[in-house]
């Protein structure tokens, strides 16, 4: 393939992401896939049954990532390497999403409070039928959570378009007592591994 220029195309609504790939230098046009509607989801993200979280992130970012691709071809759009990414929250091998309401917000905060879990994020590339891929995993340990203090982040719109709900570049900071791993990688981005990613593909950073 050869690019129409240095732009990728990115397959995600985050504005982390975005945020992210700006702080690097990277050009990018947004290429989103459909979660909802009369047809369902582009990509369904429902855990398989007995699926690992390690390998439940690997699948669904690959799918999003080779999805967007076969959506960049169909609308003929300028063929442009396709960028995905997926994260998600682990505790005790459990995978926590992204909370539908305040009581599942809670219910997440609750079981996350004075423990350490892990948030992993994978990363991929698809270009000219290959798709390159990388996933990070970190360990983040919160403080203990009083009741007060999660009923007041959820009260805020703060937990609710993010894994285990809870944002680590946002209020919920104030919770964060240790991480081990890749800052960017639990915002939903590892900028270690997306670099790598990109170079491969030709594309600058910096």
């Amino acid at each position: 393939m050869k690019p129409a220029d240095h732009k990728i195309y990115l397959a995600s609504k985050s504005p982390r992401r975005r945020e992210l790939l700006r702080q690097i230098g990277v050009e990018f046009e947004l290429l989103l896939l459909r979660d909802q509607g009369p047809r369902g989801p582009d990509v369904s993200e429902e855990v398989l049954p007995n699926e690992r979280a390690h390998d439940y992130v690997v699948r669904v970012t690959r799918e999003k990532a080779e999805q967007a691709w076969k959506i960049m071809l169909a609308r003929r759009l300028p063929l442009r390497p396709v960028l995905a990414a997926d994260t998600t929250v682990v505790v005790d091998g459990r995978i926590l999403g992204k909370p539908a309401n305040e009581a599942e917000a809670m219910e997440m905060l609750r079981a996350l409070s004075g423990r350490t879990h892990q948030v992993i994020t994978s990363v991929a590339l698809h270009r000219d039928g290959d798709t390159f891929q990388q996933t990070q995993t970190s360990d983040v340990t919160l403080i203990t959570l009083t009741e007060q203090m999660m009923r007041a982040y959820c009260a805020s719109s703060e937990p609710y378009d993010k894994a285990g709900g809870y944002g680590i570049q946002g209020m919920a900071a104030v919770f964060v007592k240790h991480i081990a791993g890749s800052y960017t990688g639990i915002m939903g981005l590892p900028l270690f591994e997306t670099a790598q990613l990109l170079n491969q593909a030709g594309i600058p950073t910096l």
